[in-house]
């Protein structure tokens, strides 16, 4: 009886967790992964945080939006096939709720002032929130040459990508940058296997 209670008490703290999360996040997924790495890795530590970053980097390269993604795999990680269900509905109603409610009323909510002045506010802190993941998550990325050639050649693209107008999709430095990866495994297990 008491593994049932500390484990229904588990799933309670995972799904008002993501609960929060989803509620109080404004501008995405991308926004979300520096409350999820903060909630997760640093205050409740249910993940490292290489495995944070490996889940960053899995949630971004599958179908299907990144903190929806990255919330599944946490909630599987702490509860298995129900915790992934329970952090996704977490994560998911807040925003479906607060959708739906304006959706009822949207014409006269988008007319208020004060609803523009707040939203105006709310993209300055999302521009940080992004910026904030992406910066600790460059921290925490181990330094190997081959990840900072990667980095390198990717931004670069993109600013020179951006300053030209050449549409590059996002998903296409993903791809690549995992066949990059792919090859550099494989052309080390074939030295030592000459080595040997």
């Amino acid at each position: 009886m008491g593994a049932l209670v500390k484990k229904i008490k588990g799933y309670l703290s995972l799904f008002l967790t993501m609960l929060k999360i989803g509620l109080f996040t404004f501008g995405g997924g991308y926004a979300m992964i520096a409350l999820l790495e903060n909630e997760f890795v640093e205050k409740k530590k249910w993940i490292e945080k290489d495995e944070f970053l490996d889940v960053a980097v899995i949630a971004e390269s599958t179908p299907g939006p990144i903190a929806i993604n990255a919330a599944t795999y946490i909630g599987y990680k702490k509860g298995g096939f129900l915790g992934s269900i329970i952090a996704t509905l977490g994560i998911c109603i807040p925003s479906f709720a607060i959708i739906y409610v304006i959706s009822l009323f949207f014409d006269a909510f988008l007319s208020l002032t004060l609803v523009a002045y707040a939203f105006k506010g709310i993209q300055m802190c999302v521009v940080y929130l992004i910026l904030t993941a992406g910066l600790k998550m460059l921290k925490q990325m181990k330094k190997t040459t081959f990840n900072m050639i990667i980095i390198s050649i990717t931004l670069i693209c993109m600013v020179v990508f951006s300053l030209f107008a050449v549409k590059f999709s996002t998903i296409f430095y993903i791809l690549i940058s995992g066949v990059c990866g792919v090859a550099v495994y494989l052309l080390g297990k074939i030295r030592k296997a000459e080595k040997q």
